[in-house]
């Protein structure tokens, strides 16, 4: 069991950043040059219509991490569409993209295919082509598509949890959303998609934010050891979601990144960072986060403002994820490089 959990995590992590870091890259950069280069509008819907491949590659990347055939790996990603609510149907009877779906039941659906496909494939023999993506459809996908609802609910209990959290006091409001969202952007759960339902803004978003910032670039210093440059900038640039198997395996991994969120959350609240329903899921993806804070604070881009921002979303990120780091590698000696590691290949 541990080993399967491992390689749906690793493959599930890797179609999150796949899927995700070209809008990561150039999404807000596109939405500052297409007014004056209305021609880009084309790229910039591209990077939108790859994040809601993400079901589709999920699929794809996890029946590679089993060595499943070709027919049994791309059966499998056309049951994880089925299952993560990415299409749906609209009032006039058409299919439309709907965001990336709910990643967790996308996971669901995937880790059930792979389990009928490694049951039934060799069965088939010289009927697998035929038979092995009718019966993966009918089966592992409607039971995705069956059970999305139910998953949906859950992922909404999560997000009562967060509101409660808004009510209380903004230093400790913001301590908690920032560990809570720093760990659910470790987890299969969209911080995007509870952020949005629940509608979190103001401090509470700022907050939220700078937690997940605290966890990629925690992560990004201590994996690229590990790793390389490339990879650790991923954490950054794309989504911490690419260390999610290493957190599921070993939970200490993040306790540096985790207290890095708790005190910058705090600090949200001394320091009144603010931020949208959408920033507060974003990290430092798209410079999302800092740039909402600039315009949402009073008086907008004042070097009191500016050094504000980079203080919280640069310089004390860093500052604190190394101090953490070294406590808890050097000192405490209970993580190491290589619990950060992330084989590609």
């Amino acid at each position: 069991m541990k080993d399967f959990f491992s390689k749906l995590l690793t493959g599930m992590s890797i179609a999150i950043v796949v899927a995700l870091i070209p809008n990561a890259l150039l999404g807000e950069i596109l939405k500052l040059i297409i007014p004056h280069v209305p021609a880009l509008q084309g790229l910039f819907d591209a990077t939108v219509i790859i994040m809601s491949m993400l079901p589709l590659l999920m699929g794809i990347l996890v029946g590679m991490q089993f060595k499943l055939t070709q027919i049994q790996t791309a059966s499998v990603g056309i049951a994880t569409v089925i299952g993560s609510g990415a299409i749906a149907k609209t009032a006039e009877g058409a299919f439309a993209l709907s965001g990336i779906g709910v990643v967790i039941n996308s996971g669901i659906t995937a880790a059930i295919a792979v389990l009928f496909v490694r049951l039934v494939g060799e069965k088939l023999k010289g009927y697998s082509i035929l038979l092995v993506p009718t019966l993966t459809v009918m089966f592992p996908g409607m039971i995705g598509y069956l059970i999305l609802p139910h998953v949906k609910y859950g992922a909404g209990l999560i997000g009562d949890g967060v509101l409660f959290l808004t009510n209380l006091q903004p230093i400790i409001m913001g301590a908690l959303l920032a560990v809570v969202f720093g760990m659910i952007i470790l987890s299969p759960i969209s911080t995007v998609g509870v952020a949005t339902v629940i509608m979190l803004s103001g401090i509470g978003s700022g907050a939220a934010n700078l937690g997940i910032v605290a966890v990629g670039m925690g992560l990004c210093f201590a994996s690229y050891k590990a790793n390389n440059l490339g990879t650790a900038l991923a954490h950054v640039l794309g989504s911490p979601k690419i260390q999610m198997r290493n957190f599921f395996m070993k939970p200490i991994i993040a306790f540096p990144m985790l207290i890095t969120a708790a005190i910058l959350g705090a600090l949200a609240g001394v320091l009144n960072v603010q931020g949208t329903p959408i920033s507060a899921g974003f990290g430092l993806s798209g410079l999302v986060g800092p740039l909402n804070y600039i315009n949402l604070a009073e008086g907008g881009w004042t070097p009191e403002n500016i050094a504000i921002m980079l203080s919280m979303f640069f310089i004390l990120p860093i500052i604190l994820n190394l101090f953490f780091i070294y406590l808890f590698s050097k000192k405490l000696k209970v993580i190491k490089n290589d619990d950060y590691k992330l084989d590609f290949e």
